[in-house]
């Protein structure tokens, strides 16, 4: 699947182009030429300026993190959703810029959206030392049939409700 997405890239990246063109010449004709290219600018400098700080603060906020023992993965994540809305802000165009803008007005949501494809890409217990502790519901519902190799599956009982924080772990007799 991310191969055939990295193949689409060029493809996508051209139509981008594209599209910036048409909306930059849309814009100038609205506004005037002079203030098209004036806006365009000021975002740039504004992306440039929030790359740079945005990259020293992550920078600093992993450290800070790794130097009291806490995981350090929310403090990456801010930064990501930070830096991605940052670059998108200096890159040149009105449609990266607004949805720049829109990453960084969004930036919480933009967090938990990188923490949680993190988690579903490195797994659970990379997650809780990326992340810390992670809050889990279960819900209960139907029995779970669980079959090891080459056995017969066996049903369970059905799944019950757990309130709290749930440590991950291994059982040892």
């Amino acid at each position: 699947m991310q191969r055939r997405g990295l193949a689409l890239l060029p493809v996508g990246l051209a139509v981008l182009s594209v599209a910036e063109v048409v909306v930059f010449l849309s814009v100038a004709h609205a506004i005037g030429f002079g203030w098209a290219v004036l806006v365009m600018a000021v975002t740039m400098l504004v992306g440039m300026s929030l790359l740079r700080r945005e990259g020293i603060k992550g920078w600093r906020g992993f450290q800070a993190a790794a130097a009291e023992g806490r995981p350090p993965g929310a403090q990456v994540a801010n930064s990501l959703a930070g830096l991605g809305a940052a670059l998108l802000l200096a890159v040149p165009g009105f449609i990266t810029a607004v949805i720049g803008l829109v990453l960084l007005i969004g930036r919480p949501f933009t967090k938990r959206a990188i923490e949680r494809y993190t988690e579903r890409r490195v797994g659970a217990a990379v997650a809780g030392d990326l992340f810390g502790p992670r809050r889990v519901r279960v819900r209960r519902g139907e029995p779970v049939v669980v079959a090891e190799h080459d056995e017969t599956p066996v049903r369970t009982a059905p799944v019950a409700a757990i309130e709290g924080e749930v440590i991950e772990g291994e059982v040892l007799r």
